[in-house]
């Protein structure tokens, strides 16, 4: 299985040739979405529209919304976890703006190794199609002179509380990340639908764990099925808690 994700692609790609055991750790880039200089009030207040402009990449209704939380970063750094064996205290996020640096891992002898490469997919997706071999491809050529300018700041999580959510579930383990993506969906087609507004998409994924959390969901799923299971329950239980949070938030 080979990562096709931008982010943990460049991972991969940095990884490459070292030994696992000599990561010290990996950091995930985030573009910060359309929102990454707003004010707390008008991210909560964001329409539709605004959070589907994204400023550098082009994506689907579902995932550009993810970006517009950051709870794609918050999903990319469980994915890391499962994909690298990392615990969560060895998975950073920085925000990048310009989306040339897609992931850095840091070894332990503080060498600090990145992947870099205009935004465009049809590069990772080339790598792991050539895999271990390189193709040649159509993407732009990144030209770092006319970059100039290459920047990095802490996430802002109180701002974006998604990340902070993600980080929960991961650390909570067993079914947290089962019930975190399915509220997160049930959540984001709602604001899609106009039902519940930006700031509440964050608001009822966290209702949704705290209320799997009291009702014992949360235990490492005993199989596919279970899973599944988990699953169902928690969007059943995200449309449960939703016309309180859309009241709340109106």
């Amino acid at each position: 299985m080979l990562p096709v994700d931008s982010e943990h692609n460049a991972l991969f790609q940095a990884m490459s040739g070292s030994r696992r055991e000599d990561v010290l750790r990996v950091i995930l880039t985030a573009s910060g979405g359309p929102f990454r200089t707003a004010s707390a009030e008008a991210v909560r207040a964001a329409t539709v529209e605004q959070a589907l402009k994204h400023p550098n990449w082009s994506m689907g209704q579902k995932i550009t919304i993810d970006s517009a939380t950051l709870m794609n970063k918050g999903l990319e750094v469980i994915e890391a976890h499962h994909l690298y064996a990392l615990p969560s205290e060895q998975i950073d996020v920085l925000v990048h703006p310009q989306s040339i640096v897609h992931s850095l891992v840091e070894f332990c002898d503080g060498s600090v190794i990145a992947q870099l490469g205009s935004p465009d997919m049809r590069i990772p997706i080339a790598y792991c199609l050539a895999w271990p071999q390189r193709m040649p491809g159509p993407a732009p050529r990144l030209d770092l002179a006319r970059a100039a300018t290459l920047t990095f700041e802490e996430p802002d999580i109180v701002k974006f509380p998604a990340l902070g959510l993600a980080r929960r579930a991961l650390e909570a383990g067993g079914a947290g990340p089962t019930v975190l993506n399915a509220a997160n969906e049930v959540a984001v087609a709602e604001f899609l639908a106009r039902r519940l507004d930006f700031g509440g998409i964050s608001t009822l994924v966290e209702a949704t764990l705290d209320g799997a959390v009291s009702r014992n969901w949360t235990a490492e799923p005993e199989s596919v099925d279970h899973a599944l299971s988990i699953d169902h329950d928690a969007r059943m239980l995200a449309r449960d808690l939703l016309p309180e949070i859309a009241a709340k938030a109106s």
